[in-house]
Parts: C-alpha cells; sequence; structure tokens
C-alpha cells in the first residue's frame, strides 16, 4: 500500500493545502549513492576531517556563500561549555541554506574519552544540539553526531560517506561511534563487498529481501535463508541475486549445525533480520506467544552466531548486525513479547562487541521504525498513519532504508564502528 496523503502532500494543490493548514509536510527525499554537497566545513582548526571529506570526494568549500548541501562542523576541540558559542557562530548563519534533503554532520570525541569535566560536558552537549537540528530544519535533511577517537579521523571515511550520501535518507538524530584503526579501502569502491560471502536470514521478503539485494548489489556472495514455508519466495530472491537460497526453521534444535553445512566457506557477514511478531498485551499472551517470539528474534541470532563463532566459520574481520527495533528501545504497548526480544538484540550487541573486537569482528544493530511493508500495510489506518508521521520525515520508511544502513556497517571501511545501534526511524518521536 503507497503513502496516499504524502503522494498528495508533494502536489502542487497538495503541497500550498498541506503548508496553508500546517499539516505534517512528508518531502521527497534523495536515495542515491551521491554526496550532498557543497559542503561547508568549520569547527577544529587544522583538523584532518576537512581532508577525509576531500578524499570521498566531497566538494568543500570555504565560502560562505549558499546553498549549501551539507555543514560539518568538527566540535572535538571544544573543551569547555563556554565555547559552545562556536556552534551557534556557525550553524546560526547557515540554518536557512541547506538544499532539500541537506546533510548536517557534527564531529566530537565520546565524552568517556574526554580527559577533563568540562571537556565531557560540552562533547555529551552536542547530543542535544544534532537532535534538535534534525527536527528543526526539515525538507528531508538529517543531522548527525559521530563521535571519534582521537587522531583516527581516517577512520570515519566509510561512516562521512554513508551519511553525507543520500542513502542515509530515513537515518537522522543518531550518534554514532567510531573507534580507532586504519580499516583498508575496498579495492573497488563500487562492490565494496566484492570476495565476502553474507548470510542474510529472512530473507524472503520486505526488508530482509531488501538486504540480501542491497549486499549483492556490493558485491556480496549471499546466501539467504528463511523458513521452508517462504521457499518460493526465497528462491526468487536468491536467483535475482546469484546467491544461494538455504531453507531452514532457525529454531530448531539442530539448526545451527544443519546451518554450517550450508556454509563450507565459512561466512564474512551475518545479518540477523528473521523475525516475528505475536502481538497482545502480556495480560492477553500465552506461554507460546511469548516463547515463539524470544525464539525467533533473540535466541536464535544469539544461538547462531556462538556457533559459527565455535566452529571457525564467521571470519576474522567479519561483520554481525542484528535487527533490533525502536520497539526494544521505547517499548510498545502489545508488543511486551517482541519489545523484549528486540530490546535483547541491543544486549547482544553491547555484550559481544567487545569480546569480539581483537579478531576485527564487529558487531552493530539497526533499530528500524516505520517502515512501508507487507506487515505495516496491515495495521489499523489510525495507527498506521501515525507511526507514518510520527517523525521528522513525516513519512514511513522504505525496506532499502534499512538495507543500506546495513551495507554500511558491512563494509570493509566500518571496520571500527562496533557495539553501535543506529536507528532508522526518520527521528522518530517515539524513544532516544
Amino acid at each position: 500500500m503507497g503513502d496516499r496523503y504524502a503522494s498528495f502532500a508533494n502536489s502542487g494543490p497538495g503541497h500550498a493545502l498541506v503548508k496553508r493548514l500546517g499539516l505534517p509536510d512528508p518531502p521527497r527525499l534523495r536515495r542515491d549513492a551521491a554526496l550532498a554537497g557543497p559542503v561547508l566545513f568549520g569547527g577544529r582548526p587544522g583538523s584532518a576531517v576537512r581532508d577525509a571529506l576531500t578524499k570521498l570526494g566531497a566538494d568543500v568549500i570555504d565560502t560562505a556563500d549558499p546553498p549549501h548541501g551539507a555543514l560539518v562542523f568538527d566540535a572535538s576541540h571544544l573543551t569547555d561549555p563556554a565555547q559552545l558559542v562556536a556552534l551557534h557562530e556557525f550553524f546560526h548563519p547557515y540554518a536557512r541554506s541547506l538544499h532539500r534533503s541537506g546533510r548536517v554532520i557534527v564531529l566530537g570525541t565520546a565524552p568517556e574519552n574526554c580527559g577533563t569535566t568540562g571537556h565531557a560536558i560540552a562533547q555529551r552537549a552536542l547530543e542535544g544540539l544534532t537532535r534538535s537540528i534534525g527536527k528543526e530544519f526539515g525538507r528531508g535533511i538529517t543531522a548527525q553526531l559521530v563521535y571519534v577517537t582521537p587522531d583516527a579521523e581516517a577512520a570515519a571515511e566509510s561512516t562521512l560517506r554513508f551519511l553525507l550520501s543520500g542513502r542515509s535518507a530515513y537515518v537522522s538524530g543518531q550518534v554514532v561511534r567510531v573507534g580507532p584503526g586504519h580499516p583498508p579501502p575496498p579495492a573497488h569502491p563500487d562492490r565494496p563487498l566484492d570476495g565476502r560471502i553474507a548470510l542474510v536470514t529472512g530473507a524472503a521478503r520486505g526488508i530482509g529481501a531488501a538486504i540480501a539485494t542491497t549486499l549483492g548489489r556490493d558485491g556480496a556472495t549471499v546466501i539467504a535463508l528463511d523458513v521452508p514455508a517462504a521457499g518460493d519466495a526465497l528462491a526468487a530472491v536468491a536467483n535475482e541475486v546469484r546467491g544461494r537460497a538455504v531453507q531452514l526453521d532457525l529454531t530448531h534444535p539442530e539448526a545451527a549445525g544443519r546451518l554450517a553445512t550450508h556454509l563450507p566457506d565459512g561466512v564474512d557477514i551475518v545479518v540477523h533480520n528473521a523475525g516475528i511478531t505475536r502481538d497482545r498485551t502480556i495480560a492477553k499472551m500465552d506461554a507460546a506467544g511469548w516463547n515463539s517470539v524470544i525464539a525467533v528474534n533473540l535466541t536464535a541470532p544469539a544461538r547462531i552466531t556462538a556457533e559459527l563463532l565455535d566452529r571457525g566459520l564467521l571470519h576474522d574481520g567479519g561483520r554481525v548486525v542484528g535487527v533490533s527495533s525502536i520497539a526494544g528501545i521505547a517499548g510498545n504497548r502489545g508488543q511486551t513479547n517482541y519489545a523484549t526480544s528486540k530490546a535483547g538484540v541491543i544486549g547482544f550487541v553491547r555484550a559481544m562487541a567487545p569480546e569480539l573486537i581483537g579478531r576485527g569482528i564487529t558487531v552493530n544493530a539497526v533499530a528500524p521504525g516505520f517502515i512501508e511493508t507487507a506487515m505495516t500495510a496491515r495495521m489499523p489506518v489510525m495507527l498506521r498513519e501515525a507511526g507514518r508521521r510520527m517523525n521528522s520525515m513525516a513519512q514511513g520508511g522504505r525496506p532499502v532504508d534499512v538495507a543500506e544502513t546495513i551495507a554500511w556497517l558491512a563494509a570493509p571501511g566500518s571496520g571500527t564502528v562496533t557495539g553501535n545501534i543506529v536507528r532508522v526511524c526518520g527521528q522518530s518521536l517515539l524513544g532516544a
């Protein structure tokens, strides 16, 4: 089902009516791979971030003449709350100068890595700035905060490329942490996953199918997995990406061992996308409804990952990405089982990331908000409309928005991005 309101609002007469009545105004979002530009850069003198942007091919300018495609400010040098005035001095004159679907990126130092109390205070304050800008600027403009380990600006190139591109269209108001290191650049920038093997669970339809397609586009050999009942749809996806289809119920007691037989060459990327819902309030929910959701959404990813590690099938330098949900962050009435499982995915990421960093394996999660799928199309109309409008983009996201975020986390250049939970929700009003 399409978003008829958004289509109307983007028509000539509809846009005029929406503006006159003060109704939600969903912009057309740019989703291509091109970097927003020109980029007006400010902040720390001599910042290596500027060099990183130039290396990416961004059109970095010094002139303040608008319009701009992106505003990027390196705030890592702000070591005292009094110095936060520099943020106003940079953003105030240019708040209205950005193109539609423009980008705002602020870089800083994670508070836990600051040497003084004043430095930590100033750096934590950046979160309030970027989240507010994401809600104020409108017109499809996104705003992000990237905490970079000192002297590791080069490691942020993959993240900067994603956040400056149209592929991050439905990601806004997020905080990304980039650790130290020197990830190798991809041999083929247009196909950064060449030579990588990617396992995608729940790949038969919706978000899973989009993930498989996007990773395949980037060069990965995709192993698409889903339950036997989805066999026909799964085969279609696998054929489209020239990958392999595996029919398997991940909750089966022997699932992990059976999966291993389909991975003779191991795997480089594991995307735990498979998930189900059995919605009821906890007062009305039976044990079967609770247990099935926990088993598919949480127990299976943890067990499968452990089995792949124990058998040496997850290669060093690999990527593990779990699909959580804003329900796991904010909770949701009638979804205690689902919210519990998706919060558990966040716990899985937080626990596993430091354990695997020594092997160069990153563990991250995406947390989708309202995404236009067959499942959300079946929601009651008022709930569906609330989901679409209650975010800074005033519209639902697309499965490809989740897939592009996962492709960034899976890229070779994202080897120092680990332990992150990235919401793909258009900056939903729900949760943090």
